[in-house]
């Protein structure tokens, strides 16, 4: 049995496990990396580690000091263990969608938490990052991990993730898949695994479908942790320095729902309980098998554990409440009302005046009080939409008490929209909470807008 002197000697040092289950139907090997089985319970631990330690090395980090980041969950997990482990406080700024389970975790590590606004322009001072770094500047003896650009963070996966992967397969991987968050475990992994095969192993990005990563237009998404999303208000779309993406050799794109059902299938084939992020790289990894033979050994990243998402993918009702799940009695309900399949919302631009605005929804064929989204705008006409990206609610009639020249943002009408009433606290301070189904503002506006979600968007919308 293995002994150990400190907890963070526990981090690393992960098993691979071949999944038969999953891979019965495909002619290569697959094995899992079981990152949830760090200390801290992800690949995060990892980081965190090498993050700390980097900042004591070059004096940063002090003792009694402050260790502070902006992070959806499992860094933010990592960076609390350590620091408790270590003797430093911890200050954790996360989104607000975060997970109930990871912000338990966060606090139960000893991490003073701060929720704030998750979908706002990077230059905006309420940006999550920027929150971030504003309390460490102005904190003595604080130290930002800066996750996204700190090089200690592919270095860790450098050092260790990558050897052992190499080790462990006696140098037969061939193919290696994870998803890219911040970018530090794909690239230290597979640059180590590059170097080490002579460039033979192929590095494989598992993306949420609306990701920039892999071409997506950066809409929200239903997986934490993974994928590259942008506020169509930001002035320029600024990548993670952790991440290469030269040593991508291709991307596969994977929706939310073959994400979330993936996951599912993993606990209940092979007993694995994983986080969407894993079932993102575990779907891109079935999908890679199709097309390799038996000469091939797929390697896949499980960043996490189940755990930390009880209350959400592997919960029927939430996934019910958010159109992944058909009801269990589904006539009488909102879907059933549609007289055929969902054809996509119609979606106005949040620049144009209120006369755009009619002239555009009268092009389009609305009648007076048909309702139209006004949503943060991507150049789309028509299709479907995270609830939260939503601005307004406005009808023809709205647009009509209004001056011509105002913005139509103006007539919008604040709304409750089943399905993106998912309210989710967000601290003083900060920025706008515009989109995040804000129940209380409609009701005291007065209007409410039915939508239907199919696989967590709005498809279609009933007056």
């Amino acid at each position: 049995m293995t002994v150990y002197e400190s907890v963070l000697d526990a981090i690393g040092g992960t098993p691979l496990l071949r999944l038969r289950k999953l891979g019965a139907g495909v002619r290569p090997r697959i094995y899992a990396k079981l990152e949830f089985q760090n200390i801290g319970g992800s690949v995060k631990d990892r980081a965190a580690l090498s993050m700390i330690r980097g900042a004591e090395e070059a004096g940063l980090l002090k003792p009694g000091g402050t260790v502070v980041e902006g992070t959806s969950g499992n860094t933010g997990i990592g960076l609390s263990l350590v620091a408790a482990q270590l003797g430093y406080r911890s200050v954790i700024f996360a989104p607000a969608a975060t997970s109930a389970e990871k912000i338990r975790l966060l606090k139960a590590f000893g991490a003073e938490v701060h929720l704030v606004a998750d979908f706002v322009p990077r230059s905006d001072p309420g940006h999550l990052a920027n929150r971030a770094a504003a309390f460490a500047a102005s904190t003595p003896g604080a130290w930002l991990a800066l996750q996204y650009d700190n090089p200690a963070n592919p270095e860790a996966h450098f050092q260790s993730t990558g050897p052992e992967i190499w080790k462990d397969t006696a140098g037969s991987v061939t193919h290696f898949v994870a998803s890219v968050g911040t970018g530090g475990t794909i690239s230290g992994t597979g640059r180590f695994l590059k170097q080490a095969s002579d460039g033979a192993v192929q590095v494989i990005g598992a993306d949420p479908e609306h990701s920039r990563y892999g071409g997506g237009n950066g809409s929200l998404k239903y997986t934490e942790g993974a994928g590259h999303p942008l506020h169509p208000d930001s002035v320029e779309d600024l990548w993670p320095e952790a991440f290469d993406p030269a040593l991508v050799d291709k991307f596969f794109s994977i929706s939310d729902r073959d994400a979330i059902f993936t996951a599912r299938r993993a606990a209940r084939e092979e007993g694995l309980l994983i986080g969407a992020t894993g079932g993102t790289a575990l779907a891109a990894a079935l999908q890679l098998a199709e097309i390799l033979d038996e000469n091939h050994t797929i390697v896949v990243v499980l960043p996490d554990s189940g755990r930390n998402y009880l209350s959400t993918y592997f919960d029927d009702d939430w996934l019910t409440f958010l159109g992944f799940l058909e009801p269990t009695t589904p006539a009488g309900t909102v879907r059933s009302l549609l007289t055929g399949a969902p054809a996509g919302v119609p979606l106005l631009a949040s620049g144009l005046t209120a006369a755009e605005a009619a002239v555009e929804l009268y092009a389009r064929g609305l009648a007076p009080g048909e309702p139209a989204f006004l949503v943060l705008d991507r150049g789309e006409s028509f299709g479907t939409v995270h609830p939260r990206e939503v601005v307004a609610v406005v009808t023809l009639e709205s647009l009509a008490a209004v001056d011509d020249a105002a913005p139509a943002v103006a007539a919008g009408l604040a709304y409750s929209v089943l399905g993106a009433g998912l309210p989710v606290p967000v601290e003083a301070g900060a920025s706008s909470t515009k989109g995040q189904g804000d129940a209380a503002a409609a009701e005291s506006a007065g209007t409410e807008v039915v939508a239907v979600l199919v696989d967590g968007r709005i498809a279609a919308t009933l007056p």
